[in-house]
């Protein structure tokens, strides 16, 4: 496989067609379209997800992102001006002086202070309450803290929607979407987007895969704020990645290590997993660990944990297309997006997926 040098941010450019970002879910999650490709010369095929369990070899791994979407997106208005104002939660500030504070993005007309109350709209029934903006974080996020002393997932729950991304109906989630966007594994709460990829999978895909001989084994990474952020440097070297939670339990790296001695591979779902399995491997063995990453996979580096990846259709310059095409190789990801679009693949968090294979 070819070795791409570090580039520019253009190098990971390419026209998405509007029409291709997909709307809805698909009625069967696993009926989405599967472009397998082959890493090694470039070769494709045109498959299903529910197709699998064909496709892969017993004594395989398939390791998934266990990690729950939180309803992370907030409505309310700013008390001093009444303007409207739109946050998506990302995560509790863990240390520090603002110990407890929540870290958001925020979007609102005008330039907020630091003080500003914000009055947030409740879901129908439940109490509302407010924030304080207390600082600017990093990457242009915000820190604030509710007006009230309750657990944060309790908080969510009040105010909280479900955080589709803004591609997607313009970010307004439908009834459905509380179950769609979520995958059937979700256990642990924690992340402001789906780890997409695995949206994909049902309970008889599973199985189905269970019966033929592939195991499975989770990590958790909660999605956080590089998922939302292109890069905008003219390198991509240049680019800062802030820091996700992630673990990797001592069992997922037992059965890594069982899969290897027995000549299976590891097929990671979705970038978050690769990025959790190639932290754990950092000393050149998966091992259990549990932190905060900010690993950003880009040329040259070497892979240790992943042999196969399931993997949607990504934004143009973004992390997550250099983490794929370091992968398998820029030349070979740009010739499956242009056949992709040209067979008119759905793109995106509720579109079809990729199998990259050695």
């Amino acid at each position: 496989m070819e070795v791409d040098e570090l580039g520019e941010a253009g190098d990971y450019d390419y026209a998405l067609p509007p029409e291709r970002i997909a709307q809805e879910p698909l009625a069967d999650r696993s009926a989405a379209r599967l472009l397998v490709v082959s890493r090694a010369d470039g070769g494709l095929a045109h498959r299903h997800v529910r197709d699998l369990p064909e496709i892969l070899r017993p004594g395989d791994l398939l390791v998934v992102n266990d990690t729950r979407v939180v309803p992370a997106r907030l409505v309310g208005r700013r008390a001093r001006t009444g303007g409207a104002w739109e946050g998506l939660y990302l995560r509790t500030e863990a240390d520090g002086p603002h110990a407890g504070a929540w870290v958001m993005l925020a979007r609102t007309r005008g330039r907020p202070a630091v003080g500003e109350h914000i009055a947030l709209d409740p879901l129908p029934g439940a109490a509302g309450f407010g924030l304080v903006l207390v600082a600017r974080g990093a990457g242009g996020a915000w820190l604030a803290r509710p007006d009230i002393e309750v657990p944060v997932e309790e908080a969510l729950e009040r105010v909280g929607r479900v955080p589709l991304p803004g591609y997607v109906r313009g970010g307004v989630a439908h009834a459905a979407d509380v179950e769609r966007y979520q995958t059937v594994f979700a256990r642990a709460a924690g992340s402001a987007a789906a780890p997409t990829a695995g949206l994909h999978f049902t309970e008889d895909l599973l199985g189905r895969l269970a019966e033929r001989g592939v195991a499975r084994a989770t990590v958790t990474l909660h999605v956080g704020l590089d998922t939302f952020r292109p890069i905008t440097s003219p390198r991509i070297d240049e680019h800062p990645m802030h820091t996700e939670w992630c673990r990797c339990p001592p069992e997922t790296a037992a059965a890594i290590a069982e899969t290897r001695r027995r000549g299976g591979r590891v097929v990671a779902v979705g970038t978050t997993t690769v990025r959790t399995l190639e932290t754990a491997a950092r000393h050149g063995v998966v091992t259990s660990w549990e932190g905060s990453t900010d690993l950003f996979i880009r040329p040259g580096f070497r892979f240790r944990a992943v042999d196969a990846l399931v993997t949607n259709f990504h934004l143009p310059r973004t992390t997550l297309l250099v983490l794929v095409s370091t992968f398998a190789s820029r030349s070979i990801i740009r010739h499956a997006y242009d056949e992709a679009i040209r067979e008119q693949y759905r793109f995106l968090s509720y579109g079809d997926a990729m199998l990259l294979v050695p």
